[in-house]
C-alpha cells in the first residue's frame, strides 16, 4: 500500500511477519540520516495521527479507560520492514510496529494505527490467543476491517470494488481472510473457515465505536458518544 488508499492489507504481527525483532530488536537509525529519513516522516505522521484523526483519539480513550493506556514512546516502533508488510501488533511485546518504509502517506497512516489499534484493544480486554487459535486471530481480523475504515466506500472505489449487495461485509469478510493468509501459514480454505466460523457475532462487535464508523464524521459522534458513556457511568 503505496500513495492511493491501500491494495495490500494491513496485518497484526506473528512471528513469521517480524522475524527479525525476535533476533535482533529494533533496528538502529543513524543520526547521519537526513531529516526527512523515513524515521522522521514515520514519526511526524504518527503524532499527527495521534493528536488529530477521530478514530484513533476514540481508541485512546477506550484502551485507557480499559486500563491499558496508550504511550506514544512505548507503544509504537517506526523499523524498516521487510516485503509489502504495511505493519502489526506486536502480540509478545504490546507493540504497534509501523512499516517506515511501507507507508506513503498520511491516509496510509491513519488508516493503518486505526487498524493496529483495534488489535491492541482487542488484546487488551479479552484473553486473545494470536498464536495457536485461528478462530481469535479471525475475529479481531474481522473487526479490524469492519471498525478502521479499511472497506470505507472511497477506499473500496480507489480498489475498484464496489456496486455489490451487502457490499461492506463482503470487504470485511475479504480483508479478514487475506490479514490471515498473510501473517499464518495455512490454506485460504482454513482462512475463510475460521472467518466463517466467528463472522456474524465479531461482525456486530462494535466495541469502543458503538457503530460501524463509515467515515470521520461518525467516528467523530462514535467519540463523542463514548466519552459522554463515560462521564454517565463515572457520576453513578
Amino acid at each position: 500500500m503505496a500513495g492511493a488508499p491501500e491494495e495490500r492489507p494491513q496485518h497484526h504481527a506473528a512471528p513469521q511477519v517480524f522475524p527479525e525483532r525476535r533476533a535482533e530488536g529494533r533496528s538502529p537509525q543513524g543520526f547521519l540520516s537526513s531529516f526527512f529519513s523515513n524515521n522522521q516522516k514515520c514519526q511526524l505522521m504518527l503524532l499527527k495521527t495521534l493528536q488529530t484523526n477521530p478514530y484513533v483519539k476514540l481508541l485512546l480513550d477506550a484502551m485507557k479507560h480499559s486500563g491499558c493506556a496508550v504511550d506514544r514512546e512505548r507503544h509504537f516502533s517506526c523499523e524498516d520492514c521487510n516485503g509489502n508488510i504495511s505493519g502489526g501488533f506486536d502480540a509478545s511485546s504490546s507493540q504497534i510496529v509501523l512499516c517506515q518504509n511501507n507507508i506513503g502517506n498520511q491516509a496510509h497512516m491513519n488508516r493503518l494505527v486505526t487498524h493496529e489499534l483495534i488489535h491492541a484493544f482487542d488484546h487488551c480486554r479479552a484473553h486473545v490467543n494470536w498464536f495457536t487459535n485461528v478462530r481469535h486471530l479471525a475475529c479481531s481480523e474481522i473487526r479490524a476491517a469492519n471498525l478502521s475504515g479499511d472497506c470505507s466506500l472511497v477506499n473500496e472505489i480507489f480498489r475498484l470494488n464496489f456496486g455489490l449487495k451487502r457490499h461492506h461485509q463482503t470487504c470485511v469478510r475479504d480483508r479478514a481472510i487475506l490479514s490471515i493468509l498473510a501473517v499464518r501459514d495455512i490454506s485460504r480454505e482454513a482462512a475463510q473457515k475460521a472467518v466463517d466460523g466467528v463472522f456474524e457475532s465479531c461482525f456486530n462487535d462494535l466495541e469502543p465505536f458503538g457503530r460501524i464508523p463509515y467515515n470521520k464524521t461518525s467516528a467523530k459522534y462514535a467519540h463523542r458518544d463514548f466519552q459522554n458513556r463515560d462521564r454517565y457511568y463515572s457520576n453513578l
